[in-house]
C-alpha cells in the first residue's frame, strides 16, 4: 500500500468550504480512480491547516492520480489554500484499519 500526504495552509475562515469541496467535488473524483483505497483528511484546531492522506493499492495508481486528475483537485483548493500544497509521499508499513503489514527483512 501507498500514501500520498498532501499539507496546505488554508485562508482564514476556510475550514468550512474545504470539508463542502472534500465531500461534494474531491472525493467523489478520487473514487473514481483506480487503486484508491482511502482519504484522511485532518485540521489544526487553529483552521489554519490542513493535510490529507491518501492511500492507494500501488504507488502506479498514485502517480497516475497525481498526472490526470490532481490538476483538477489543485483548482477546487486554489481558492482555499494560500501558497502551494506541500507532497509527500510514503510506502505504508502498517495499517490496523487496512490490515496491512509489511513482513520484517531479516
Amino acid at each position: 500500500m501507498f500514501a500520498r500526504k498532501v499539507l496546505v495552509h488554508l485562508k482564514p475562515n476556510s475550514v468550512g468550504e474545504l470539508i463542502q469541496s472534500l465531500d461534494k467535488k474531491i472525493i467523489p473524483l478520487l473514487r473514481k480512480q483506480k487503486g484508491f483505497q482511502d482519504e484522511i483528511t485532518f485540521i489544526d484546531g487553529r483552521g489554519t491547516e490542513a493535510f490529507g492522506i491518501s492511500l492507494w493499492e500501488r504507488a502506479e495508481n498514485a502517480e497516475a492520480y497525481n498526472r490526470e486528475v490532481y490538476p483538477a483537485v489543485r483548482k477546487i483548493l486554489a481558492k482555499l489554500i494560500e501558497g502551494s500544497p506541500q507532497i509527500e509521499t510514503y510506502e505504508v508499513i502498517t495499517s490496523t484499519f487496512h490490515k496491512v503489514a509489511v513482513p520484517v527483512s531479516a
